[in-house]
């Protein structure tokens, strides 16, 4: 049977997630921003019209957003998983094998389809937007790299209307060619300029290139990437992705932190979430790593160190790595510095089947999976602050800046959207 990938890429995900519960956006300037309010994220077409650049700090474009009254919104991540989760579970009724390739993005076998695949990606669209509200575009290859191609091009053709068909099109080539090299999946920065350098600037000239010269010089997946540009599928849908190898939480502090017991709070959060992680992912740790830091901007009492935890035993209990996380901060303290930021790592993990138990006592294994399992079914259920660990604090006075926070509107029931 032969390959045929399509990718369908949500488009301006964040901000078309806020869209969906204020449709008095549509239209309008949005951007969303990152943890603290800090930098641009996510932007609206009109947005981009402007010519404001992703990742640019919010203050450097203050004029700009109040000059063209431009809506901004500080990141809702429980929101915008919900959405994602809700766009994936519809795209599962077009296929029977897809590659969730980010929050945003995903990768569908439509290999046997036999309708015109044009007419099949329009349906994915139409369908995704009317279940969902968020707007999508599919871009529909032999290989998962012309997908990728076919997909940028969608976006930016008014003719194709968001949907895009490379697979047995006499125009293949002309789309390579309106496709700048460093747009390519899986071609960096530093390989788009070696291969400007050698006058390579399109995908077409990539496919065309030498094959021993592109294995010298870029290696095998180099070389994949040329081949999936001619039409050569290397790359097969990764419907069972590999154990994660480690878990980061981390956040920067709304404000300076300096007395303990706040950096205690804070570290107890990013212990509580990670603990969450691994539960859900069906993990367990064998090594934490606990780390605080100062800004990196001082001058004077600039301040990085950090803290490595071994359990005996592999771990998803929240109230051991509590334990030991707070027993770090002890250590790792020091008075004068102004913290800005704390976090933790967790290492070494496991699947939770098969824990190797250490040879001397520990918490009772049972009692602790019933007790984990409540929290998480009380905090799923209550969109996450159901239950709060004492270690945590209530107040939180270093969180994160969320000043343009929107309403969870789909996981928590005082948030839900009201219809008048």
């Amino acid at each position: 049977m032969k390959k045929i990938f399509a990718l369908v890429d949500c488009n301006n995900f964040y901000v078309s997630c806020e869209r969906v519960f204020d449709p008095s956006l549509e239209g309008e300037p949005v951007i969303v921003m990152s943890n603290n309010d800090g930098c641009v994220v996510s932007r609206s077409n009109e947005v981009k019209a402007l010519g404001i650049k992703m990742g640019v700090a919010v203050f450097e474009i203050a004029g700009q957003i109040e000059k063209h009254n431009i809506e901004t919104f500080s990141s809702n991540y429980t929101l915008y998983a919900d959405m994602s989760s809700r766009v994936m579970r519809t795209l599962w009724q077009f296929t029977p094998n897809m590659e969730i390739y980010s929050i945003d993005e995903a990768f569908l076998d439509l290999g046997g389809i036999d309708v015109p695949l044009g007419e099949y990606g329009r349906k994915i669209q139409e369908t995704v937007t009317k279940w969902t509200g968020i707007p999508v575009t599919v871009g529909i290859g032999s290989t998962k790299t012309l997908a990728k191609v076919a997909n940028y091009l969608a976006k930016r053709s008014a003719r194709a209307k968001g949907v895009l068909d490379l697979t047995g099109s006499v125009h293949l080539e002309t789309a390579l060619e309106k496709t700048p090299v460093e747009k390519v999946w899986g071609i960096g920065i530093s390989s788009a300029v070696k291969l400007k350098r050698a006058g390579i600037e399109n995908a077409l000239s990539l496919s065309k290139a030498d094959s021993n010269w592109i294995r010298q010089k870029f290696g095998v997946n180099g070389l994949r990437t040329v081949y999936e540009l001619k039409g050569d599928c290397c790359y097969e849908l990764d419907d069972n992705p590999p154990v994660r190898k480690s878990i980061v939480v981390s956040r920067m502090f709304g404000r300076d932190v300096e007395v303990i017991e706040e950096l205690k709070q804070a570290v107890a959060s990013h212990v509580s979430r990670a603990g969450e992680k691994l539960r859900q992912e069906k993990l367990a740790a064998e090594v934490m790593t606990v780390y605080v830091m100062s800004s990196r901007f001082l001058k004077k009492n600039r301040y990085l160190n950090y803290y490595i935890i071994t359990f005996t035993a592999a771990t998803d209990d929240t109230r051991q790595m509590l334990g030991a996380a707070m027993e770090a901060v002890e250590k790792l303290y020091k008075e004068g510095v102004k913290f800005k930021r704390a976090g933790v790592v967790l290492n070494g993990l496991v699947p939770k089947d098969k824990i190797q138990l250490g040879l001397f006592g520990g918490c009772d294994k049972g009692k602790s999976e019933s007790l984990m399992k409540v929290i998480d079914k009380i905090n799923s259920r209550f969109g996450g602050r159901g239950l709060r660990w004492a270690a945590e604090g209530f107040e939180q006075p270093w969180q994160a800046k969320q000043n343009r926070l929107s309403k969870k509107y789909t996981t928590q029931w005082d948030e839900l959207p009201q219809v008048r």
